[in-house]
């Protein structure tokens, strides 16, 4: 390392000498750019220059001989070589007193500033920077005003160094003992560190003394109280930390007095008071040995550790559950039987299945003992069905059939394994799972907990729910149920789940394998009208302020609410349109207007306004090639019309309506079947030929899949190419096949009734479907007439007016030359306990 002292060595005189006397600023410097801190007059500096052009400026500098150059501040300091414009113009006329070149390639500087300068122009910048400076002074006058600035400046600074540890005590007593006010304001700011390079540079840019002063104890104040903020806060952090240490040494202090007296602590109660509840909650051997090991591990620790709260919490959750506790099953079957009849209209597979289980558990019971029935856990229940037909509300009268706590746990949207499971306790705030919360709110280990939308459960990468109700609803596995917060067996082989799900397809199968499947299907509208005088009526008279006095129904106005203002295969919007009627008649008795009320037909038009749902199967089907087919959705059964229409083309066949591949390759089917019947239904050979066919379901926005409508598009086609028009009674069902046979479908009982509330009379369903009228009401049996198809001729002799009533389409219109029709395919009229 080499340090070269840039002043020549001259008698002692001549080096005062140059000192007193300060050299005038040339026309124009070498400018060095620094970054991060502003050089000022009248003040010493230490820089380090790193950049190759910046040590060549200096060396160029020291080697003329007068050492004197430019210094200006870079506006954005992660400018790396700066150019021109990215320095203040606004710098400071310097002289370098020493150079010192250290290992690591950079120089070490001490410059001193001298004056002010303004850059006017810069005349190089190829090597480093040159400009043309003039000198700037400032506007200094030693007023009075100046004098108090001056004094208000030091009187601030002196609380800074006493703040302030970067501060020496000798800068204060240099500050104190200035007097040119000018020089105080630089020499302070120098010293200040924490100061900004903006404010810095503005205090450089201003050009009277007095705002320089302003500036400077704007600042000083400034980081003052940003000191004493800190003080503040560390004096109250050291004095949270003194109050602890202190109120620990009294907590020990008072442990060995009460020792001494031979009394207990507060801890020592607490433990005390666990050591109780264990014992009394009558845990499993698992748990009891995990509870008091967990007590003696808190028994040795002070109740300021962190630890304590956590095992404290965990104490509380094993003395709290129901260990032991249960209710007593009312095993009365005629009470059962009431109880279900009050709440809920017919679902009568539902109520035999749970009378079963009474009944079993009853005869164990009474033969085996209470051990045996105990051990008796039946099946996992699980209601499928369209929404608003009484799922969630049948857990409810179970659970009060039985005498049992109810709990219901919707699981509809659940992503987190740990909504099941728990969370362990290693996690900050962790609790245990959803069943182990609801078995200690329902304070027994045997209530009815309804899991409700089973089948919108989701998953993703915090786990599968679904998975983990697989050991919840598996009768076998569920007696050592392990929550991962507990960490021990809990035995939920007492407790009966039952499930609810609008759907089966999207329960995986490992899960849907446990449970036993019970499915209610949509209600018929004699079932909606008894439902509503029995259940919906008075619940929402009561609900909207009525007395039953005050308004009643007419059992035509709820057919009529629920055939014109609802259409769905459950009560809940029939429900919302008898509440929107009972605020309406609210309204008019608030009003003071004469009661009671009766609700009529033409009531219910006043009320409700005009009918939001119309028969429209009569509409459609007067113009061959549109039938009306029966579909199954997730919410119920529904109809569906299938429309063709032909225009001049060659052989074309076109499929619109949002389709899946299944029912685009049954209409395939279906036009292959009636081109190869042709001859037998009448249609000319070239009518092919010179056709394009169209066939389109409506609404096309809803997608459809299945091959039940296969019968309902060949009908609608061959309707086409006959001129014939479809019967506008008549819905259909059916799978076909090339050779013209008529295959079985699902959810039949669900499309009977859809087609007995939309009025139709006939209904065609595939010969091996006959053995599920079984599963229908008997009021839909005796209004429908049931029609059997082998072959899909069975299907068009029953559903396709006699040729002799060819639609002329000449016309479009509908004329029928003959009425009524012979159907070849005997129909079969269902009436009470015909099969």
């Amino acid at each position: 390392m080499h340090i070269f002292n840039v002043k020549k060595d001259k008698p002692e005189d001549e080096q005062k000498n140059d000192q007193e006397t300060t050299p005038s600023v040339p026309s124009e410097l070498p400018i060095l750019p620094v970054r991060g801190t502003v050089v000022y007059p009248l003040t010493v500096i230490p820089l380090s220059v790193g950049q190759e052009r910046d040590i060549k400026l200096v060396d160029e500098a020291v080697t003329n001989g007068n050492r004197l150059i430019g210094i200006a501040t870079v506006k954005d300091a992660q400018i790396e070589i700066a150019g021109v414009d990215d320095v203040y113009t606004t710098g400071t006329f310097a002289v370098i007193h020493r150079l010192l070149r250290a290992p690591d390639n950079t120089v070490r500087l001490i410059v001193q500033g001298l004056e002010r300068i303004r850059i006017t122009e810069f005349t190089s910048s190829e090597l480093y920077l040159r400009a043309r400076v003039v000198d700037a002074p400032e506007r200094v006058e030693k007023t009075v005003q100046v004098e108090a600035l001056m004094r208000n400046t030091v009187d601030l600074f002196r609380k800074l160094v006493s703040l302030a540890s970067y501060l020496p005590e000798e800068i204060l007593m240099a500050a104190i003992n200035i007097e040119d006010p000018r020089q105080l304001v630089y020499m302070l700011a120098t010293s200040f560190q924490r100061i900004d390079v903006k404010d810095a540079q503005e205090l450089l840019e201003l050009d009277d003394v007095a705002d320089k002063l302003t500036k400077l104890n704007s600042l000083i104040t400034k980081e003052l109280e940003v000191l004493e903020l800190g003080k503040k806060i560390q004096s109250n952090a050291q004095g949270e930390l003194e109050k602890t240490q202190r109120e620990y040494i009294l907590r020990e202090q008072m442990k060995q007095i009460k020792k001494e007296l031979g009394e207990e602590d507060e801890q020592g109660v607490e433990i005390k008071d666990y050591e109780k509840k264990i014992a009394d909650a009558h845990m499993s051997p698992e748990a009891e040995k995990e509870a008091k090991r967990e007590l003696d591990r808190m028994r040795s620790m002070p109740t300021a550790a962190a630890e304590y709260s956590v095992i404290k919490t965990y104490l509380d959750w094993l003395v709290e559950l129901p260990w032991s506790k249960t209710t007593t099953d009312n095993l009365d079957i005629a009470r059962a039987r009431q109880i279900l009849d009050e709440d809920h209209f017919d679902l009568k597979e539902i109520k035999v299945r749970l009378l079963e289980y009474l009944a079993v558990r009853k005869l164990r019971l009474e033969r085996g003992g209470d051990e045996e029935a105990k051990t008796y856990k039946g099946s996992i229940l699980c209601f499928v069905g369209p929404p608003g037909v009484g799922k969630t509300s049948l857990g409810q009268s179970i659970a009060r059939a039985l005498g049992r706590k109810f709990i219901r746990m919707s699981l509809g949207g659940m992503r987190d394994e740990a909504e099941i499971r728990g969370h362990r306790r290693t996690y900050i705030g962790a609790l245990p799972g959803r069943l182990i919360q609801s078995i200690k709110r329902a304070e027994s280990r045997n209530p009815v907990i309804m899991l409700d939308e089973v089948d919108k459960l989701g998953n993703d990468y915090r786990g599968d729910p679904s998975s983990a109700l697989l050991e919840v609803l598996d009768p076998a596995q569920n007696k050592t149920f392990r929550d991962h917060y507990l960490d021990v067996d809990f035995d939920l082989s007492q407790v009966i789940f039952i499930c609810t799900a609008n759907q089966l397809d999207p329960v995986q199968p490992a899960l849907r394998d446990r449970m036993e499947i019970l499915q209610l299907s949509g209600y018929t509208e004699d079932e909606k009208l008894n439902i509503a005088k029995g259940y919906l009526v008075p619940r929402q008279v009561k609900e909207n302020g009525l007395n039953p006095e005050e308004v009643s129904f007419e059992d035509d106005a709820i057919r009529q609410i629920a055939r014109d203002y609802t259409r769905e295969a459950g009560v809940r919007n029939l429900e919302r349109e008898i509440g929107s009627v009972c605020r309406k008649v609210a309204t008019y008795i608030a009003e003071g207007k004469p009661v009671p009320v009766v609700v009529t037909p033409q009531k219910v038009a006043e009320l409700l306004g005009k009918p939001r749902f119309y028969a429209e199967v009569a509409e459609r089907t007067t113009i061959p090639g549109v039938a009306t087919g029966l579909a199954w959705t997730p919410v119920g059964g529904d109809i569906l019309f299938i429309e063709a229409t032909r225009m001049p083309g060659s052989k074309g066949f076109v499929v619109t309506g949002q389709l899946g591949d299944v029912m685009k390759e049954s209409a395939q089917a279906a036009l292959s079947y009636v081109r190869s019947q042709a001859n037998n239904l009448g249609i000319d050979e070239k009518f092919f030929e010179h056709s394009d066919i169209h066939l389109h379901i409506p609404e096309g926005a809803t997608p459809k899949d299945g091959p039940s409508a296969g019968v309902t598009m060949a009908t609608a086609i061959a309707s086409l190419m006959t001129n014939r028009v479809v019967r506008d009674d008549v819905a259909m069902t059916g799978e076909i096949t090339l050779r013209g046979r008529v295959l079985p479908v699902g959810g039949i009982k669900e499309k009977v009734i859809a087609a007995h509330r939309v009025g139709l009379k006939r209904v065609i369903l595939p010969k091996r479907n006959e053995k599920d009228l079984d599963e229908l009401p008997d009021e839909v049996r005796k209004q429908l007439n049931f029609v059997f198809a082998e072959q899909v001729s069975d299907v068009f002799e029953a559903a396709l007016s006699p040729a002799s009533s060819r639609v002329d389409g000449s016309n479009g219109g509908a004329e029928k030359t003959v009425e009524g029709e012979p159907v070849k395919a005997k129909p079969v009229r269902a009436a009470k306990g015909n099969k």
